[in-house]
């Protein structure tokens, strides 16, 4: 008995994928054992994995519409079967697939009569639909359909601000997960102390990204977040006494310069991300060369309002977000 233990407790844990079908193009299935855990350790990356697989792996919706002579959402147009709020809705469930981090445009432009799908929309090279036969509206009559929007790269699930869209833009709120449920089951095996568990996730995916990719960029993610705890030391625990306003740019701040003296290297490693900012202002400072927390020590307030699309409320938002998870402001000179 005693080698039996010490076989089981010396085994790596491993995965295997033992079910992968294709149900349609816009829903992927995938089935994964993954062991040997000992007890309660299932549950403990079980729950990490599944909040990851939801919540953490991007990818690509439309964010927000714009079609002439439309101006109102909840109008309706003569020609046209749904109505505009219709309309929005079904452009929000197009699946899509972007390779590009930054927010591309797509272009719609039919006329009628006719049965519109995902395939009739125009989209640049770096954005596919994984199912063009999707459908988006009908017009019944002779009349042409124009529509433009904006596709972006996020996580989760967003809801947009209606005072940040103007001239007849209408905002999406977007669902961007490419994974559309999983699920996690323990199954214990063994017996005495060298009882041990197996886990089985089930992963089902809109085609935009496979389940078994899925599952990489999942733990990919979970690496990630917690690649800072790795370099954590009593020494490198701050206890801000003073706390100021983030926003407020005229109190003493610390500084990004003393991150190497404070012994906290791992701010390269750390992308812009983790900030949880929207995807507006994210993809601002992406397209600025702003890709990771190291990047910010020489944008000031000030340096930040330069950076094209990006307004104050963006530049709280990095502030907020700043202080809230790393207990810093941004440098306050050249503002």
């Amino acid at each position: 008995m005693l080698k039996d233990e010490t076989l089981v407790s010396t085994q790596v844990i491993r995965w295997k994928c033992v079910e992968s079908k294709t149900e349609s193009k816009r829903l992927h299935h995938g089935r994964f054992v993954v062991s040997p855990f000992k007890r309660g350790q299932v549950s403990t990356v079980g729950i990490a994995m599944r909040r990851a697989l939801l919540e953490e792996v991007e990818g690509a919706s439309t964010t927000c519409a714009k079609s002439q002579g439309v101006v109102h959402e909840y109008s309706t147009t003569t020609g046209i079967q749904e109505t505009i709020h219709d309309v929005l809705v079904n452009l929000r469930e197009v699946a899509l697939k972007s390779e590009s981090s930054d927010a591309k445009k797509a272009k719609l432009s039919v006329t009628g009569p006719k049965v519109v799908t995902a395939g009739d929309t125009s989209l640049p090279p770096s954005v596919k639909a994984i199912d063009d036969s999707q459908y988006v509206v009908t017009t019944t009559q002779p009349i042409s359909v124009n529509t433009e929007s904006e596709i972006e790269k996020d996580c989760g699930y967003r809801i947009e601000d209606l005072n940040e869209y103007r001239d007849g833009e209408f905002p999406i709120d977007a669902v961007p997960m490419p994974v559309r449920n999983a699920n996690y089951s323990v199954h214990p095996f063994g017996c005495g102390r060298a009882m041990r568990e197996m886990s089985f996730i089930e992963i089902r995916t809109n085609g935009s990204l496979t389940p078994d990719e899925a599952l990489s960029e999942a733990s990919k993610k979970l690496i990630d977040l917690s690649t800072p705890f790795l370099h954590v030391e009593y020494e490198d625990v701050l206890h801000f006494e003073d706390k100021q306003d983030p926003s407020d740019s005229t109190g003493s701040s610390t500084q990004f310069n003393d991150v190497d003296e404070l012994g906290v290297k791992s701010y390269e490693n750390i992308f812009i991300d983790q900030l949880e900012l929207p995807a507006r202002a994210s993809n601002c400072l992406k397209r600025a060369d702003i890709h990771t927390i190291a990047d910010l020590p020489n944008y000031s307030r000030g340096d930040l309002l330069k950076i094209k699309s990006f307004g104050e409320k963006s530049v709280d938002q990095v502030s907020k977000a700043l202080w809230e998870r790393f207990g810093m402001k941004l440098p306050s000179n050249n503002v």
